[in-house]
């Protein structure tokens, strides 16, 4: 049986005809730039997480940008995020000079650990950058009230989790601004790069959206020097018809992921893989399914000789990489991250995948170990 990682062809498939339809609408406007669907999208998104304002972007790695450009970063300030996240988070704000202190991560739900980020907050940092790892929220409370007792804003980064709910909110609604990416692969993907910069601040706004077309307000008057990023008119026309369907998805997600638990249950692999951590009060929704395997890089070329695909997110922690070796962290300084990467492996996970698929992975699973 081949299981992909993920089959977009499936999700396509089923909203074929609304999708086509979206996209030759743009076609026959000619209007492929800051156009109605875009302020639609805006206006649903922003609706959709409960928060006043949307701003859609080229990317979320833009989104990231923007954010960290309109709080005024700038060389010789600092952030902290988390190691064990995908590149952008740090390396948006490594483009304006800001330097990234890395907190360490909790083993079981593999985000950011506040009593970590607390302990190396230091009189440069200006923002805290949680990231909602492969769909699961972080802890909101305790670092919202963190952000109270020292005045430091929070920037939160949502790209693989819209639709994850904290405590009877959003994520993406707690921060003084979060950030979404619509890369095809998220649950609310485009056909392309997208993303959004979601505020509740009038100010903050209002200057993202200046931020986003080089600093202007007006045409050919440039009040700032910004950036080229906008969400295009087919973008946002993909998006206005799958977010109808966000929920749907999210909740097919959780059902995929229950019965993935299940049936790692029913083969008794506790000494071998731990299966992921739902916190209480937390609504996930399953960007990823990832597990910790012992022996993770055998077990994967296994599964991939039997045309089961799987993926490392993430394979070399954020303080470890080679581009950011001058702020001189060594191995050690994020020890569970560090850990983490070298045992976690992410299991094919999309809406539409089929029962028979995920007892095939979880059965070529058992046996790996079994053999061994």
């Amino acid at each position: 049986m081949r299981v992909p990682l993920l089959d977009l062809k499936a999700q396509y498939a089923r909203i074929k005809s609304e999708i086509d339809d979206a996209i030759f609408s743009v076609l026959e406007t000619q209007k492929f730039i800051l156009g109605e669907k875009v302020s639609l999208f805006e206006n649903e998104l922003s609706s959709y997480i409960g928060v006043k304002y949307a701003i859609g972007v080229a990317s979320g790695s833009d989104a990231l940008l923007l954010s960290y450009m309109a709080l005024g970063l700038k060389e010789g300030d600092e952030i902290i995020t988390t190691p064990f996240t995908f590149f952008s988070t740090a390396s948006s704000a490594a483009r304006l000079g800001v330097k990234v202190i890395f907190a360490d991560v909790r083993e079981d739900t593999y985000n950011i650990d506040v009593s970590s980020v607390r302990e190396r907050i230091t009189q440069r940092v200006k923002a805290l950058v949680p990231v909602h790892i492969f769909g699961q929220p972080a802890e909101m409370d305790k670092l919202m009230e963190l952000s109270r007792e020292t005045g430091i804003p929070v920037v939160e980064d949502v790209a693989q989790a819209i639709g994850s709910v904290f405590k009877g909110r959003k994520a993406g609604s707690f921060g003084m601004v979060s950030c979404f990416s619509f890369f095809p692969s998220k649950n609310l993907g485009g056909y392309g790069d997208g993303g959004a910069v979601l505020t509740d601040d009038d100010k903050l706004a209002s200057l993202i959206r200046k931020l986003r077309v080089h600093g202007s307000s007006k045409r050919y008057y440039h009040d700032l020097v910004g950036i080229n990023s906008r969400l295009d008119e087919i973008q946002a026309a993909v998006l206005l018809v799958k977010i109808k369907y966000i929920d749907k998805w999210n909740e097919e997600r959780r059902q995929r992921a229950k019965y993935y638990t299940s049936l790692f249950r029913e083969v008794s692999l506790e000494d071998f893989v731990k299966t992921p951590v739902e916190l209480e009060n937390c609504y996930h929704t399953y960007h990823q399914y990832v597990i910790r395997a012992k022996r993770r890089d055998e077990l994967r070329s296994y599964l991939a000789e039997r045309g089961i695909d799987t993926q490392v997110y993430y394979p070399v922690p954020l303080h470890l990489q080679p581009c950011f070796s001058h702020w001189g962290y060594k191995e050690g300084y994020c020890p569970v991250a560090e850990k983490l990467c070298k045992e976690v492996l992410a299991l094919p996970m999309y809406p539409e995948l089929e029962r028979k698929a995920q007892e095939y992975v979880v059965e070529t699973i058992a046996d790996f170990y079994k053999g061994r």
